[in-house]
């Protein structure tokens, strides 16, 4: 049993180049639907974004997609358990943070890092302790984990920070090492 119930997870609008992004994808989403762990994402149907939703949703699991007006009047829709439509990508960001337990990214574009890089910023300055992980399909982060440890050596970014993100290539340990991450406060100017 996790100690989260929901997950927001941030990830891409387009499948990318490897097949091995949607296996993996559908298998996170089977896991959140057996365990009883609902997601929070973007509300999109197309993509990783939409491979995860309905992973989950055809397993018998519940997905709450928040969407910003102007992407839902340019997108199709999947059958979820909740779809929340909002004015701009700052309500969409703020509310999905709200009702998540913690975060995982998927591979992902633009869009993904920024919404994963705001919320580790929030974790560094206090305006939430939930964990995040980065699944790390296909060795998709790894440079990112490499670019990290680098900002680390040169002094702008401390090491508990950066340790408090949990990267995993495994959705099973990816979700088990999130359950297990402790999230705490850290001073970034100490």
């Amino acid at each position: 049993m996790y100690k989260f119930s929901s997950i927001c997870v941030f990830c891409g609008s387009s499948f990318g180049t490897s097949p091995v992004y949607r296996e993996q994808v559908k298998k996170l989403g089977s896991l959140l639907a057996e365990n009883k762990v609902k997601l929070v994402y973007g509300g999109g149907n197309s993509g990783l974004m939409g491979e995860l939703a309905h992973a989950v949703m055809s397993n018998g699991g519940e997905a709450t997609g928040i969407i910003p007006r102007k992407i839902y009047e340019q997108v199709d829709h999947l059958e979820l358990s909740e779809l929340k439509i909002v004015d701009t990508m700052h309500e969409r960001k703020a509310l999905m943070y709200e009702l998540a337990d913690a975060f995982i990214a998927l591979p992902g574009g633009i869009g993904t890092m920024e919404e994963m890089f705001e919320v580790m910023t929030w974790n560094q300055l206090g305006y939430h302790l939930k964990p995040l992980g980065l699944f790390n399909i296909d060795h998709y982060y790894d440079p990112l984990h490499q670019m990290l440890y680098h900002m680390y050596d040169q002094g702008f970014v401390k090491k508990q920070h950066l340790d408090q993100t949990v990267i995993q290539e495994n959705a099973v340990e990816l979700l088990q090492r999130l359950n297990q991450q402790e999230v705490t406060s850290i001073d970034k100017w100490e």
